[in-house]
């Protein structure tokens, strides 16, 4: 049950979305807790997403909010994919951020389990700027790869979805919103970085992988690798998106960051 005392009232309750105030109670009962602005920002980020058909396609949304392990760690979109965190994370509100040596989250997710490898999509929401040689989120295994890099040095953005080949769009700073979509069995993939959309000739899938998805490193087949020292703002992993999906969805995430006085 939702108290007042967690900074919701019993004549607000009737108004929210269902979905929401079953995130909120999952981060109250992990013993984390969110601000006004917090809960006002996630309740509205649901509401854009169900509004643009984003909902569906979802399975997991960290929109790292809380300032601790416990909110940080809930999957908005379902209580599967509660992540796990080691330690080595600095919790604030303005994200999260790994040391770079040896932390990450561990999602839980397994992209064999969950998706198909021609219809995914992944990204995040930055909160260091410039390059970077670390992985931000990712899993790995039999040469195939589900990941982002968002600015590797001298070539870019390296987003993967179940590719064995890398093939990069040109890309100067790893923050603000990064991901990456495929919802064919086609070579082609798209990138989005900070809202503008690049297609790109890829690899014909080259299977998915059963490895669980670590945000702050890559889990390739259980070795932990390219560990990030970036600020993450937002995370996501889910089904492929269409050009105008992807349009929608950087709108949604940009005013979810705009709210928390975050956004780049």
């Amino acid at each position: 049950m939702i108290l007042a005392s967690h900074g919701l009232i019993a004549s607000s309750i009737l108004q929210v979305d269902a979905d929401w105030l079953a995130y909120y109670n999952r981060v109250i009962a992990a013993g984390g807790s969110l601000t006004t602005t917090e809960q006002s920002a996630t309740l509205q980020l649901v509401l854009d997403l169900k509004a643009n058909s984003l909902w569906t396609p979802m399975k997991a949304i960290y929109p790292m909010v809380g300032a601790s392990a416990a909110a940080c760690a809930q999957n908005l979109k379902s209580s599967s994919f509660t992540g796990t965190f080691t330690s080595g994370w600095t919790f604030a509100s303005t994200g999260v951020t790994p040391n770079g040596t040896s932390a990450y989250l561990d999602t839980g997710f397994a992209p064999s389990s969950n998706l198909t490898s021609n219809n995914a999509s992944i990204g995040y929401y930055g909160g260091t700027s410039g390059t970077s040689l670390k992985c931000a989120m990712g899993a790995g295994g039999g040469g195939s790869f589900y990941q982002i890099y968002p600015a590797y040095p001298s070539y870019g953005l390296f987003a993967d979805i179940f590719d064995a080949s890398n093939v990069f769009t040109t890309n100067l700073s790893a923050d603000g919103f990064i991901f990456a979509y495929r919802n064919s069995s086609s070579t082609q993939k798209k990138h989005s970085i900070r809202g503008t959309i690049t297609t790109k000739t890829e690899s014909t899938s080259a299977g998915t992988i059963s490895s669980n998805l670590v945000l702050g490193a890559r889990n390739n087949s259980g070795s932990f690798q390219d560990y990030s020292n970036l600020q993450q703002r937002f995370a996501f992993m889910g089904d492929g998106l269409t050009d105008t999906q992807a349009s929608n969805f950087y709108t949604a995430v940009q005013a979810f960051q705009t709210t928390l006085s975050r956004n780049v």
